[in-house]
């Protein structure tokens, strides 16, 4: 796609979102012309903020489960505070309520780790976030909208170790806790189910993430990373 192609499919995207027309991203090119642009910083440097605006609307459109980045933040911060609070009483709790507690604190922090970790890389790497959210049923697990402005501005191979690192955080929680609940004497029957967690995450990865989400997301930019001139 060249440039001017670019501009045209950019300048239509954002026609058919001032006229509140519904808009298909996919489909009206415009997910070609940003792939375009990550292939030269000079249209970066010209197309990044546009492609943040009409990125955000259309996610401002489809997404009503929403709020600010930082109050997700907070959130999802509290809840794995909670996590490690459950964490931290388990030792003291009698047999089968240590084990239900260990079983617990880790559902909390396997249901955060994800979202807190591409914040946390991103931030890092100059990656900005606009939103967390929820995209029910399709996407129950909470999210982070990235600011593509910024993301586009940041590095490709620093792009695809923000989208890993969520992936990488969920999959090592079960296996971290269970090595806690080892430590703690949690009963057998626990520490397999954390086991099972952990399992059914690896193998949910190489099944569907590396099709369709943050492992796709990876190896997308770490191919944009090793094409660049």
């Amino acid at each position: 796609m060249d440039d001017h192609t670019v501009e045209s499919t950019l300048a239509a995207c954002e026609r058919t979102l001032a006229a509140d027309a519904a808009i298909d991203l996919k489909s009206s090119g415009f997910w070609r012309a940003v792939a375009a642009v990550k292939r030269r910083p000079d249209l970066v440097a010209r197309f990044a903020d546009q492609i943040a605006r009409i990125d955000r609307a259309a996610f401002e459109r489809s997404v009503p489960l929403r709020i600010g980045a930082s109050l997700g933040v907070a959130v999802l911060a509290a809840g794995a505070a909670v996590g490690l609070a459950i964490l931290t009483i388990a030792p003291r709790l009698e047999h089968p309520l240590r084990d239900l507690a260990v079983l617990a604190g880790a559902g909390a922090l396997d249901a955060v780790t994800h979202g807190l970790a591409h914040v946390i890389v991103g931030a890092t790497m100059g990656i900005r976030f606009t939103h967390a959210f929820v995209e029910l049923p399709r996407k129950p697990q909470p999210g982070f909208k990235i600011d593509y402005a910024t993301y586009l501005r940041t590095p490709a191979r620093a792009r695809a170790w923000m989208h890993a690192s969520g992936a990488i955080a969920t999959k090592l929680t079960p296996f971290a806790v269970l090595l806690y609940a080892l430590a703690i004497g949690t009963d057998l029957w626990a520490i397999a189910v954390l086991a099972a967690l952990g399992a059914l995450q690896i193998a949910t990865d190489l099944l569907l993430s590396a099709k369709a989400s943050d492992w796709k997301k990876f190896d997308r930019e770490m191919k944009l990373a090793r094409d660049a001139p």
